[in-house]
């Protein structure tokens, strides 16, 4: 059979539209496609691959586990599940765990757990969810609503109900939104797809004050801020600001698919038994590796390491800015950045995405007027300034056209 980008296009559902070049291998930082071209990988698979390609802590551990049990379902509970959720609690301010497959289930199951919350305490008046504007917390239905991006829910029918927005940062129009009748208020701690944003100091706290304040649960949505992307292990501890209900996934697999719901005892008491659920959730191969990748990230090495990782990022995109001026901001923590088109190229992110893998380095966009980098957490100072150097010549190819 002849594997190329024209069988996608035979075979697919036509929802993506993938690059044209089929990555074959990867180690470390660098990865290579059908025709043996090496590309340095500055995407991480969306802020997935914290330690790479083909890690040998990880490649150890899905070994060894695939030669013990695969699969239980959740009938039982297995070894690899009760040592991550264990790790878990005890690097977090959670008590409970609840696995899952993926971010999207991840919040999905945040979101139920604060609407039973509030059904079963305070009555079903208290149902309203708030969420902000450009926020993204996955594709299921329910959490595409509470995402912030009418592109993503608009098209499917009825959405479910009482989810309202408002804009990031914006704490005057928070406080004039949330009210008794809140239930829950869902957040990245960064905002990711919508354009790598930080919060303020201000607005973090304030949140927080407010969410108490009106008994509403805060959830912090660290799908892409979580294991060490922000260089804390999570994004919330470098804030000082504790949510009430934490979500991880992306990184806490190092690329094999998992996801957790995480929070307190007292909470986690409203998802009974048969209340919710997952067939896969908590599956050993995917623990196994998720712990390996876990114990490998959770240092202080590794985490002062995506510091000074992000300098590094910062002078190199500023010295390419300084000679192009494309830039009006490279913004983000850690190694989540964005660096912002300016004027000039509005609308025009994803040239430089394109032209970047045509110089053999991979990025990523968040939205249309920001470059996005989510590189391994681990990646060597060698890979950074190689790939900075063919992300250079990508600029210089889009500015002359």
């Amino acid at each position: 059979m002849t594997v190329n980008r024209d069988l996608f296009d035979q075979v697919m559902v036509p929802n993506y539209a993938p690059s044209s070049i089929i990555p074959v291998r990867g180690e470390g930082s660098r990865v290579w496609d059908q025709q043996d071209r090496e590309y340095i990988d500055f995407a991480g698979g969306i802020a997935v691959n914290c330690l790479g390609h083909c890690h040998p802590a990880l490649v150890k551990a899905l070994k060894e586990q695939g030669e013990k049990i695969w699969h239980l379902s959740n009938v039982m509970t297995n070894e690899p599940a009760l040592r991550l959720a264990k790790k878990l609690v005890d690097a977090t301010f959670a008590e409970k765990v609840y696995f899952a497959n993926s971010g999207a289930e991840a919040n999905e199951a945040a979101l139920k757990l604060a609407r039973r919350l509030a059904l079963e305490n305070f009555g079903a008046e208290k149902s309203q969810i708030i969420a902000f504007n450009k926020g993204f917390h996955g594709r299921t239905f329910f959490t595409v609503t509470v995402g912030g991006q009418a592109a993503y829910s608009d098209g499917f029918g009825p959405k479910p109900g009482d989810i309202v927005h408002c804009d990031y940062n914006d704490l005057a129009a928070f406080e004039a939104l949330i009210s008794d009748k809140t239930c829950a208020v869902m957040m990245e701690p960064l905002q990711g797809e919508g354009g790598i944003i930080s919060p303020t100091d201000e607005f973090a706290k304030g949140v927080r004050e407010l969410c108490t304040k009106h008994n509403a649960l805060l959830i912090f949505d660290e799908v892409q801020t979580g294991v060490g992307r922000t260089g804390d292990l999570y994004a919330y501890q470098g804030l000082d600001v504790t949510p009430d209900i934490l979500t991880t996934a992306k990184a806490l697999g190092g690329g094999f698919p998992i996801g957790a719901m995480i929070t307190t005892t007292e909470i986690a008491k409203h998802l009974k038994v048969g209340t919710h659920g997952s067939t896969y959730g908590g599956n050993p191969l995917a623990c196994a590796v998720g712990e390996a990748a876990f114990d490998t990230v959770n240092t202080s090495e590794v985490l002062a390491g995506v510091k000074a990782k992000e300098a590094l990022f910062r002078e190199l995109l500023t010295a390419i800015n300084d000679k192009y001026n494309v830039f009006s901001e490279i913004r983000g923590k850690g190694l989540l950045i964005g660096a912002v088109v300016n004027e000039q190229f509005k609308g025009r992110a994803k040239e430089f995405l394109v032209a970047g893998t045509s110089e053999g380095v991979m990025s990523l966009v968040a939205g249309a007027d920001v470059v996005r980098f989510t590189p391994s957490l681990v990646i060597p100072e060698a890979d950074i300034r190689e790939g900075m150097a063919r992300f250079e010549k990508a600029v210089a190819k889009v500015v002359n056209g």
